[in-house]
């Protein structure tokens, strides 16, 4: 079997997106459709793969403040930056990937109910989290980040849309370098903590 029968096809992916979050279907009213010379089912494909992504990203984006905002540790001043320096670059790719769905004729996320009905990363309610904790909850979702980025990035191969995948591998590249620094943060603390 060929790595390309082995995955979801894009309606197969649209479908088990649709069936795990219990999202509504948002298609473009004539007003929003933007012309594009994706096939129709490309559009939907695509757009349910990279609406995931914008909510993962908001989602991303509030846990990593969460933990910026509330950290209390040896090392404050090194986490607390590099927190919110990851932040500003989850931040930064949300616009980009909801108007890539806007480019190829689809709607993107509408609202809080929207993000939480889509979104993949596991929310962080505790009143404290110990700072080990944060960085190894933070290095996961931003690996995990990066997996799902690589799936939207082959329904866009599927349906030859090289724009959206050609900025999902810079923000693949952005993630796992997230994920670089988180890793060695989490190595680190093992003999200085």
């Amino acid at each position: 079997m060929t790595a390309t029968a082995s995955r979801l096809t894009g309606k197969q992916h649209e479908e088990a997106t649709a069936r795990q979050t219990g999202d509504k279907t948002y298609p473009a009213p004539r007003q929003l459709a933007t012309p594009t010379d994706l096939s129709p089912n490309g559009v939907r494909a695509i757009g349910a793969a990279v609406n995931a992504l914008v909510a993962d990203a908001f989602a991303l984006y509030i846990k990593t403040k969460n933990f910026h905002w509330h950290l209390a540790a040896s090392h404050f001043r090194d986490y607390h930056l590099l927190f919110d320096e990851h932040a500003d670059q989850i931040f930064a790719t949300i616009d980009v990937l909801a108007e890539r769905v806007r480019k190829i004729g689809g709607t993107t996320l509408r609202s809080i109910g929207h993000i939480a009905a889509l979104q993949r990363v596991e929310d962080s309610n505790e009143a404290f989290v110990a700072p080990l904790e944060m960085v190894n909850q933070l290095l996961s979702d931003n690996k995990n980040m990066a997996a799902n980025m690589r799936q939207a990035h082959e329904i866009c191969e599927d349906y030859k849309d090289v724009a959206t995948a050609s900025v999902l591998e810079v923000f693949i590249d952005e993630t796992e370098r997230r994920t670089w620094f988180l890793y060695e943060v989490a190595q680190g603390s093992e003999t200085t903590v």
